[in-house]
């Protein structure tokens, strides 16, 4: 008995850190470990506000009957943390902000399932959709707004604030600041994919560039609010190509800025909204160009009898 209860306690633990870990699109304990050493280090309230989300949303999706494999991956728990993450970030009253964090992790889990088998349906994934959802409907209800990125000409940014700037984008993946936690959460991502963690890095450089080229404030830069989107699409994105990839970034980046412009408190959604628009793009892109091979291949063969051979023919050619 011990030694099974030692076991599913470790379980627990394991699911749990997958469960921040997600949160940079990484199923990895360490990596949750990472995260929750970077919220420790920038305010251990934050820590508390993901641990807490995390947990409500889990004990939810076991409730609700949801998929324990889903669930043991993180799937079920990371948006969970993400709504008490930002109910911890934008509300000031610690108590009040416990009350919506639960609430509103648990309504994030309970949304997650029927959500994603609807975007799932139409191939997308659900990242932090819906911890957005939920975190909007209840967002104009509190007075405290996000900070927003000004677009002003500042002063020239040198090395070391350009290397804390771009650190500082990877602790704003998960409401953070500050250029060591940010230095925590890229070594969680690394320790899980060298691969991701590389183009998380192209990917927050490449955002943060041109939210400068385009006028935002330093002072956003150093905050990390200008390359947190960039990175988690190229994250996203990183299998589906080098262009399509980077047309995710700078997608985001259009998105952030025009939220940024009519002061909307954006979060992720530029990242999400991102990631989809090119997971849609890619595969009808790649559907219409499998169908015309397909024709030219049958037409070369000889006459095409019915529209459902080429569907067919395209199909195989997929599969192959």
């Amino acid at each position: 008995m011990p030694a099974a209860a030692t076991e599913a306690q470790s379980a627990a633990l394991r699911t749990l850190l997958r469960s921040l870990g997600q949160i940079v699109l990484q199923p990895n304990a360490f990596t949750g470990a990472c995260l929750l050493a970077a919220w420790l280090l920038c305010d251990p309230r934050l820590a508390c506000a993901a641990l807490m989300g995390a947990i409500a949303a889990n004990v939810s999706a076991v409730l609700a009957g949801y998929r324990e494999d889903a669930t043991r991956a993180g799937l079920h728990g990371f948006n969970g943390a993400l709504a008490g993450l930002a109910a911890f970030s934008f509300i000031a009253d610690n108590a009040t902000a416990a009350a919506v964090a639960i609430l509103a992790a648990t309504g994030a889990a309970w949304l997650l399932e029927p959500w994603s088998r609807w975007l799932r349906a139409r191939d997308l994934g659900f990242f932090s959709s819906p911890c957005l959802i939920v975190t909007w409907l209840w967002l104009p209800l509190v007075t405290r707004v996000s900070q927003q990125t000004a677009f002003t000409a500042e002063h020239t940014l040198d090395a070391t604030q350009l290397s804390s700037g771009l650190l500082a984008g990877f602790a704003q993946t998960g409401f953070a600041s500050g250029a060591l936690p940010g230095l925590l959460v890229l070594i969680g991502i690394a320790a899980a994919s060298r691969r991701h963690a590389l183009w998380a890095l192209v990917g927050a450089g490449l955002a943060s560039a041109v939210h400068l080229q385009f006028g935002a404030s330093a002072s956003s830069f150093e905050a990390g609010l200008l390359g947190f989107n960039g990175a988690l699409s190229a994250i996203a994105l990183a299998d589906c190509g080098i262009a399509v990839t980077l047309g995710g970034v700078a997608l985001s980046v259009a998105l952030q800025t025009a939220a940024t412009y009519y002061a909307l408190p954006a979060m992720t959604a530029p990242f999400v909204l991102a990631t989809w628009s090119m997971q849609w793009f890619t595969r009808r892109f790649m559907r219409d160009a499998a169908v015309s091979e397909a024709a030219e291949c049958v037409e070369a063969r000889g006459p095409v009898t019915s529209p459902a051979s080429i569907t067919s023919a395209a199909s195989v050619r997929r599969a192959g």
